[in-house]
């Protein structure tokens, strides 16, 4: 990513924060991770993280726009997708969960990895997010897939 990439990246993630100004202190002077509300400017579908990856490579095909904005929380376990914010979504699947209004999001700079979390697509400042139909649409294939591989790993 470029330099202007990196601080278009930051103001629109920072923009998410009641206080923009004291999100990016605490990313360059604190702990390195902000809290910033969900359903505003994007929601979060956080999934397991075997499921996330290979979600995440499944929309990596050339004939696919670049995949929004995607963390990774090693701690938990969990991927999460920006999404575009959407009250009336309803994901269906083992293990999701929904980050909408209301919703709290750890979330460390575009630029950094923080403690257990890293992005694995920071956001590019353009306010790209996760076409919720194709993202639909990888998640039930990689969902096939680990059924499939599941009992072949369990021997």
């Amino acid at each position: 990513m470029t330099n202007t990439m990196w601080m278009r990246g930051i103001e629109w993630l920072a923009a998410a924060s009641a206080d923009p100004r004291a999100c990016k202190w605490e990313w360059d002077h604190g702990e390195g991770i902000a809290l910033l509300e969900a359903g505003r400017f994007w929601d979060v579908l956080s999934v397991p993280e075997r499921l996330g990856l290979l979600t995440l490579d499944l929309l990596w095909r050339p004939e696919l726009p670049v995949p929004g904005p995607t963390l990774v929380d090693t701690a938990a376990g969990r991927v999460g997708f920006f999404v575009p914010p959407d009250p009336s979504e309803s994901w269906v699947g083992a293990g999701l969960r929904y980050a909408g209004k209301g919703s709290w999001v750890a979330v460390p700079p575009p630029y950094r990895p923080a403690r257990f979390l890293e992005w694995l697509v920071p956001p590019d400042g353009t306010g790209a997010l996760h076409s919720p139909g194709t993202l639909e649409d990888a998640l039930r294939q990689a969902n096939a897939t680990l059924t499939v591989l599941t009992p072949v790993q369990g021997q």
